[in-house]
């Protein structure tokens, strides 16, 4: 059964520094190499043989009247479209609900520009051949650092390996999807690794301080803590760990597509 795909849209603030520097009204619309970031997204999902219906949440329909592209594609039916609410946790709980529970769930976001098809398929392949109910895509820091030197990405450090998130997850089973609801508690600390780790207990975050936890370790922690099976796909690409979140982000990935396009 192929993945429905969740392509999140909305600003976080109404303030971003990269909708403000590309001289756009949303974020998801920053042209990068004269294509919205988004769109970009779309195709990269629409090329894979993994994905099947692409449903985006947000921007809110004004903005989304003012991309032409964009508004053609979601009044031809080539994906769907739904209304943000006012958190991404809150977004992704409610886009949830409107795709059956036997349909495994791909979510992504509208700022991935790198996002690619070979990237989308072995994500999804390796999703589906664990058992796991909720998938997380992570890549090693000392690779994207390799290959892109001096760009920042956060790290999250683990006694065994350094990684960086890929904003790529997989909900494989009815039961991930309760997931949404822990999200609310940690989505304003994503910038702070060792926040999130201290909602696992006292030990596990002076573990992480100390560079003594695993990412087994913190795995089996909270899929205990939220009653489901959580997995990660190491993903061998470096362009899965970067996304638009700074001015310099959005050149570096204009720059990267200049010279691969």
């Amino acid at each position: 059964m192929p993945f429905s795909a969740i392509i999140m849209a909305a600003d976080r603030s109404p303030d971003d520094p990269v909708t403000r520097a590309a001289g756009v009204s949303c974020k998801a619309l920053t042209p990068v190499g004269g294509i919205p970031m988004v769109l970009r997204v779309l195709n990269a999902l629409g090329e894979s043989p993994a994905i099947g219906p692409r449903l985006l949440c947000g921007p809110p329909r004004p903005l989304l009247e003012q991309s032409a592209a964009l508004k053609s594609g979601v009044d031809a039916g080539d994906y769907g479209w739904t209304a943000n609410r006012d958190s991404p946790s809150a977004s992704a709980g409610a886009t949830l609900e409107q795709i059956p529970d036997s349909q495994p769930v791909l979510l992504t976001t509208a700022d991935h520009a790198l996002l690619s098809s070979q990237i989308i398929d072995y994500f999804c392949k390796q999703a589906c051949t664990a058992d796991f109910d909720l998938l997380v895509g992570l890549a090693p820091h000392e690779q994207v650092a390799t290959t892109y030197p001096g760009v920042h990405r956060t790290r999250l450090r683990f006694s065994d390996r350094d990684y960086c998130s890929c904003n790529l997850y997989a909900f494989m089973t009815p039961r991930s999807r309760t997931v949404t609801t822990f999200w609310r508690k940690v989505e304003s600390q994503r910038k702070r690794p060792w926040r999130m780790v201290a909602m696992l207990g006292w030990w596990p975050v002076l573990k992480y301080l100390l560079g003594r936890l695993s990412l087994q370790e913190a795995l089996d922690r909270i899929s205990s803590r939220l009653e489901i099976k959580i997995g990660v796909v190491i993903l061998p690409f470096a362009d899965a760990a970067v996304d638009v979140d700074t001015e310099n982000d959005w050149r570096l990935v204009q720059q990267i597509l200049a010279e691969k396009e």
